[in-house]
């Protein structure tokens, strides 16, 4: 995957490529058909897929509450979000997913399209430990079937996050 800064305009930009672009974080767009028979294997399953990527690449981004907070785990989509890790790595008792309803108002972005960049509210983000074995992943870029490829070194500055083993296969 390439370094190269790509600036989106018209229907390629969203809340998380203005923050990238702002910010002056290199990245790159991907697309796809979005369909909504692959509901069944999940949204980043199908990126995965349509783009020929392998899944360990590919993140998705979920909405926790603490019951204190609400917090952003980003975890490969091959795997899912330990919510025990989760709530240790902030510090937390428990965690549960959010409310759908919630953390589409919070985010301001669709389900199968949650972006960790971006979004409406600023919540606390630990990003899987997995992501740091390489050297670009894919994250939702804000709308279905539309990625942002960038350096999760990168991704953690700008969301000023942290990393922790909070994925489970």
């Amino acid at each position: 995957m390439s370094r190269k800064s790509k600036k989106t305009t018209g229907r390629a930009s969203t809340p998380a490529t203005i923050e990238l672009e702002r910010a002056g974080i290199e990245f790159r767009t991907v697309e796809y058909e979005h369909s909504s028979e692959h509901m069944d294997d999940g949204y980043g399953i199908e990126a995965a897929e349509k783009l020929g990527l392998d899944p360990k690449h590919i993140f998705k981004t979920l909405l926790a509450d603490t019951g204190a907070e609400r917090v952003v785990g980003i975890v490969p989509v091959s795997g899912h979000l330990d919510m025990k890790a989760l709530a240790s790595a902030v510090g937390a008792k428990k965690a549960g997913m959010a409310d759908p309803k919630q953390a589409q108002r919070e985010t301001g972005y669709v389900l199968g399209g949650i972006s960790p960049l971006g979004q409406r509210v600023r919540h606390r983000t630990v990003l899987d430990s997995s992501a740091l074995a390489y050297p670009e992943i894919l994250v939702s870029g804000g709308k279905r079937g539309f990625d942002i490829v960038i350096d999760p070194r990168e991704l953690l500055r700008i969301l000023k996050a942290s990393s922790a083993e909070i994925g489970t296969w």
